[in-house]
């Protein structure tokens, strides 16, 4: 209640002062680029609940067609304003409307699209108890996310923001998900101070670091089988249990029984495997 009252009050205040720089980057992006002033995106929200996330938009429309939902520095959707935008970070100012609206907090995890918040549903399911925010610790470690996926090093941004960089970030989500109202009010200064205590992440050491695995992410079909299809064949029952595991939003809302069948499909595909080596 504390925080939500926090919100509102900062975010109201915010968008108040800076309704002149607001006005002056609209304006700005009108006449730079063709299309929309806003872009807005469907992001998981509270307890998986989908909401519309505001932004100014800084890339060509409908850039999301074109290309990868991963943007890396020097992507030629990105617009001349918008890299100055998206530098500075003044492209995020209108998520004070999400935050008015209940849509977000000012400090929390960033709100995934579902795409890639489905490959980790065991720690989303504790990131979305909580209200997505406008910045978080881990946003400032990897304040220069689009610098580290156009290194020289990262031959597959995708892949590479989702074996190394997203489960770092759900770490310190996860660490951090429930910081008292003095640290959150701290990362904003930290946020919007050209100083930062917090140290940036760099593509080396990302790449010195050990992968995490995510079989959801990346699977990959077998090799040409050795054995007989019909030796590895599941059961009736299995595949039915297979099928019936709750998607990421319902995992995050529901409760024991969607776990209980969770592990049950997850036992029956490790046998399965195991009877394929």
């Amino acid at each position: 209640m504390v925080k939500r009252t926090f919100d509102v009050s900062a975010s109201a205040i915010g968008l108040l002062i800076l309704l002149p720089l607001v006005a002056g980057v609209a304006a700005t992006v009108r006449v730079t680029s063709p299309g929309p002033v806003i872009f807005s995106q469907s992001r998981l929200g509270r307890h998986g609940r989908p909401f519309r996330m505001y932004k100014f938009r800084s890339m060509v429309v409908d850039a999301d067609r074109q290309g990868a939902r991963v943007t890396a520095g020097g992507d030629p959707r990105i617009t001349p304003i918008g890299r100055i935008l998206r530098r500075t970070k003044l492209d995020e100012l209108p998520q004070l409307w999400n935050v008015l609206k209940g849509d977000m907090s000012l400090v929390g995890p960033r709100p995934e699209v579902p795409e890639f918040a489905s490959m980790f549903p065991r720690q989303y399911q504790s990131i979305l108890r909580v209200r997505p925010g406008i910045t978080h610790r881990a946003t400032l470690a990897f304040r220069s996310e689009e610098s580290i996926l156009a290194d020289d090093q990262v031959r597959e941004p995708r892949r590479f923001y989702i074996d190394r960089v997203m489960p770092r970030k759900l770490a310190m989500y996860e660490e951090y998900l429930r910081d008292p109202l003095l640290r959150d009010i701290w990362t904003i200064l930290e946020t919007v101070s050209p100083w930062k205590s917090t140290r940036a992440m760099t593509a080396g050491e990302l790449l010195d670091a050990p992968i995490v695995a995510n079989i959801p992410a990346w699977y990959e079909p077998a090799a040409t089988p050795s054995r007989p299809v019909a030796a590895r064949r599941m059961s009736r029952p299995a595949v039915a249990r297979l099928a019936a595991v709750p998607t990421l939003a319902a995992v995050a809302v529901g409760g024991g029984s969607a776990d209980a069948e969770a592990d049950e499909a997850v036992e029956d595909l490790l046998q399965y495997l195991a009877s394929m080596s």
